[in-house]
């Protein structure tokens, strides 16, 4: 029976390793040669035992916590140590991505575009494209772990021994095998990949925010989330190696439940339908606007409740970090101070760099929508009307923008509300987040201006922007860490806008930003309506 259910999996598994026969390998690449090159950096950068103990106590402040997790072997501050307590979360949430967007993409994708149905057309088994799946995505883990395992240990790095560096590999590609699982598992429930990726995005996000409340307040609160588990391996420290494996076996029983509900549901189906809409659509709705917003607005409402929430996370942990960074002068490593400003208000315009960056993520993904619609052979029914391209990409433009206000507004606030609620008499007031917040606006229509210009002239070529949002992300988020020349971050819009409230608004620099953005946007209209539409 099992012969026959998982008939041809090998076959299909060499598929799909054909389809992503460039993508798996630039994600290990990529991941491998970050860890490693980050690895290296610490020994250049924190040569000295006390350069090592000085960075330790910068983390032990709860912002800090909030961010990278719990610190531990902070007495003895260790190469290892500081690889693993300050690299291990952000690794572990972009290898989460990642399986996120593999299962997706040959689960709930293929099956919306009809190619599963082409498969089981053929001699194949009832379950063999998902385990065909689960194959790839756990082999993809496997020697993503392996590979870091042995190259971090192969560096010769001092305090990074052969045990500790396995872990910290088992540590990544065991938080990816249960991302890919639990994407598997909405692959099921959900009807459609962009609901897929929604939930799986949705759980990694609440499972960054649980853990770091946890982390900062309540320890058992991190264990309801799998970062807190992989963490709590506490590699090159304690090597703690049965987190590791409880989070496989969780992911196990996400694979049995994915397999069980794969194999009793029917093609195209889920179990959570979408409910079915009116009979007839309001006059908003039939023009692209509304229905550029209606396609997205579960999506739009998710990240607009989670730049929120982030904010007021960040926001909640400041009143103990203003405390804390009035007395340690070791942060001057990581937050270099300002006369006339306190270390609090630096903090505040550091995070509000980093939520800027994040809340440019579901902007860039209302524009590419268009491609996506385009991909689908949608778009031609909306041409093939009274639509013109120009209004077609417009209404596109003019939610992308929408957005990019409302997720930078929401993030601001929810960082005041907590942050004013946090701190006692700080003089720093609500409108003064607003304002750290919005001020990028400029960076963000630049992002924008760049994802109409290649959805315009080089749709196949979108991805290249996610890549540049990982370099702004990496350059800006880590930059004063790792201590990058400056002219790193004049490569990103980012790295041009006045970090307030300690620098004043630079009025000059925000309208060549939003010139730029302008000239950037009409170039990507023009060619939008010039090119072939493909399907």
């Amino acid at each position: 029976m099992s012969k026959q259910i998982f008939h041809n999996t090998g076959l299909l598994s060499r598929f799909i390793l054909r389809r992503d026969r460039l993508r798996i390998p630039v994600w290990i690449i990529a991941l491998v040669a970050f860890t490693c090159l980050v690895a290296i950096s610490f020994t250049t950068l924190y040569g000295s035992e006390q350069a090592r103990q000085a960075i330790a106590e910068s983390m032990k402040n709860p912002a800090m916590t909030a961010m990278v997790g719990i610190g531990y072997g902070l007495d003895n501050y260790t190469f290892g140590a500081m690889m693993a307590h300050q690299l291990l979360l952000m690794t572990s949430i972009v290898v989460g991505i990642m399986s996120i967007l593999l299962v997706t993409r040959h689960t709930r994708a293929d099956e919306e575009e009809g190619r599963i149905e082409m498969v089981r057309s053929l001699p194949v088994g009832r379950l063999s494209n998902l385990g065909a799946t689960f194959a790839i995505s756990f082999g993809t883990n496997a020697s993503l772990a392996l590979i870091i395992g042995f190259g971090l240990n192969a560096l010769g790095i001092e305090s990074m021994g052969l045990e500790g560096s396995l872990l910290y590999g088992a540590a990544i590609g065991a938080i990816g095998i249960f991302f890919a699982a639990l994407t598997a598992l909405f692959a099921q429930l959900s009807e459609s990949p962009r609901g897929t990726i929604g939930f799986s995005f949705a759980i990694l996000g609440i499972a960054y925010l649980v853990r770091a409340i946890g982390d900062v307040s309540m320890d058992t609160l991190s264990w309801f989330s799998p970062f807190g588990w992989v963490l709590s391996a506490k590699a090159y420290v304690h090597n703690n190696w049965w987190p590791i494996v409880l989070t496989v076996g969780v992911a196990l029983l996400l694979t049995i439940l994915a397999f069980y509900l794969n194999a009793i549901r029917d093609l195209e189906a889920g179990f959570i339908p979408s409910k079915p809409g009116k009979k007839k659509a309001s006059s908003f709705l039939q023009s692209p606007l509304g229905l550029s917003l209606r396609l997205q607005r579960m999506g739009i409402i998710a990240w607009a409740i989670g730049m929120f929430v982030l904010g007021a996370a960040y926001g909640s942990v400041l009143g103990d970090t203003d405390s804390f960074l009035a007395q340690n002068g070791a942060l001057k490593d990581l937050i270099t101070p300002v006369a006339g400003f306190s270390l609090t208000e630096l903090f505040i315009a550091m995070i509000m760099s980093v939520l800027a960056m994040i809340c440019t993520i579901p902007v860039l993904m209302v524009m590419f929508r268009l491609k996506g619609e385009e991909k689908k052979n949608r778009t031609e029914h909306l041409l093939g009307r009274a639509v013109s391209r120009m209004r077609l990409m417009g209404s596109y433009f003019i939610v992308s923008i929408a957005v990019g206000l409302v997720m930078l507004s929401l993030a601001g606030l929810g960082m005041g509300v907590a942050g004013v609620a946090a701190m006692d008499s700080s003089g720093i007031t609500l409108g003064v987040f607003y304002q750290a917040a919005i001020v990028y606006l400029p960076a963000i229509w630049i992002m924008i201006g760049l994802a109409v210009l290649l959805v315009g002239i080089a749709p196949r070529l979108t991805s290249l922007l996610w890549l540049y949002m990982g370099y702004s992300f990496l350059v800006v988020y880590l930059g004063k860490l790792f201590q990058f020349p400056d002219w790193m971050s004049k490569l990103t819009p980012f790295g041009y806008i006045s970090q307030y409230p300690i620098e004043q608004m630079d009025w000059v620099k925000s309208i060549a930003l939003t010139t730029i953005a302008i000239a950037i946007t009409v170039a990507g209209f023009v060619g939008y309506r010039r090119r072939d539409i493909q399907g």
